[in-house]
């Protein structure tokens, strides 16, 4: 399983750092860090973790839009973007 391969020990952050930042950017592993032997730290590529950001963004957006249905806080779409059209006016 690629996931056991991913953690790898602290020492290796000193001693292995570019074959660790290879394995997250080229490969798109996650690699979790372990100090005696528990998980510590996460390293993951730059890529990775701007569209995992993007993602958890996404699901807090949407969160957030479900607690305004359920809390009645909703209007008719039409209502929405005729206000919209009035602030980009300037009215």
């Amino acid at each position: 399983m690629a996931f056991i391969e991913a953690i790898r020990p602290s020492a290796d952050l000193r001693n292995h750092y570019s074959e660790i930042s290879k394995q997250c950017r080229e490969k798109g592993e996650t690699v979790i860090i372990t100090v005696n032997g528990r998980g510590d730290t996460v390293s993951m590529g730059y890529e990775h973790y701007n569209r995992m950001k993007a993602r958890l963004e996404l699901l807090e957006i949407l969160a957030e839009a479900e607690d305004d249905v359920r809390s009645g806080r909703v209007a008719p779409v039409q209502d929405t973007f005729d206000e919209i059209r009035k602030e980009l006016k300037g009215e």
